[in-house]
C-alpha cells in the first residue's frame, strides 16, 4: 500500500468522494481510520463509515500506487487529483500529465499493470 511519510493513504484525500460526489477532497484528520497500515481519512463521518463496511470498494488500485506506473511494472507516487473511475474502480496517477497518457488507452493499460501486480511489490 502506497502512503505518504505521514502514513496517510491518498495524500490524506478522502477516498470515499471520488465516487460519492465525483471529485477527490481532503479528509479531516479527526475523521480517520486504519485500514492495510495506513491512515484514511474523511470529509464525512458517513464516508468514513461508508469505507468501513467496504474499503476494497474505495481504495484506489494497484494499493493505490501510479496505475501508469505499474504499466512498465514500476512503483510511483501518486497525485490524489489525477485519476479516473473505471468500471467502479477507482485509478490514481503520478500527475495530470501522466493522467492524460493513461487515458489515451485505458483498457489496454489497465490490463497491462494487472499483469504486474502485485509482483511488482517483490522485485
Amino acid at each position: 500500500m502506497f502512503f505518504t511519510a505521514n502514513g496517510l493513504a491518498v495524500s490524506g484525500y478522502d477516498a470515499v468522494t471520488y465516487f460519492k460526489i465525483g471529485t477527490p477532497m481532503p479528509g479531516k484528520p479527526d475523521i480517520s481510520l486504519m485500514w492495510k497500515g495506513a491512515v484514511w481519512r474523511f470529509a464525512s463521518e458517513d464516508n468514513r463509515d461508508r469505507f468501513e463496511r467496504n474499503p476494497r470498494a474505495f481504495a484506489p488500485q494497484f494499493g493505490g500506487y501510479c496505475a501508469y506506473a505499474m504499466v512498465q511494472g514500476l512503483l510511483s507516487s501518486t497525485d490524489p487529483r489525477a485519476w479516473q473511475i473505471v468500471d467502479g474502480k477507482l485509478y490514481l496517477t503520478h500527475s495530470a500529465t501522466i493522467e492524460r497518457v493513461w487515458k489515451q488507452n485505458v483498457s489496454q493499460n489497465i490490463r497491462e499493470a494487472e499483469g504486474h501486480w502485485p509482483q511488482v511489490l517483490y522485485h
